[in-house]
């Protein structure tokens, strides 16, 4: 059975930096783009951020391009997501999901529904 574990939320200061990670077992890693989703509360899901297979091909949403970063290292079963200046407004429910998604764009990851597995999500909090 696919899971996702996403790791390393917690409560940070206005402009700070946390590293999210997300470990799979039972799937095979080296198929599968992996997405970061967040949800903010009383709002909907939004992409965050993709890396593809190759690792050649990132994507950002405009909100977090220039202060998170993706990567994966497949041989670890892990993805991370590197995150910067972090503002109130990334104050969020992080997940992390693995799927094809086929309808995206440079800063579009594609809608859930292109993904299969996801994590349980890791609370990630910005203080003023």
């Amino acid at each position: 059975q696919a899971q996702l574990v996403e790791s390393g939320g917690g409560l940070v200061q206005f402009g700070g930096s946390l590293r999210l990670s997300c470990t799979t077992s039972g799937l095979n890693l080296d198929v599968y783009t992996i997405g970061w989703f967040r949800q903010a509360p009383g709002k909907g899901r939004e992409g965050v951020s993709s890396i593809n297979t190759n690792i050649k091909t990132t994507r950002y949403a405009d909100s977090v391009k220039g202060r998170f970063t993706v990567s994966r290292d497949n041989a670890k079963d892990a993805v991370y997501l590197e995150m910067s200046k972090l503002t109130p407004e990334d104050t969020a429910v992080y997940y992390c999901a693995a799927g094809f998604p086929v309808t995206t764009w440079p800063n579009f990851i594609g809608p859930e529904e292109e993904y299969d597995f996801w994590g349980q999500g890791t609370q990630v909090t910005v203080s003023s």
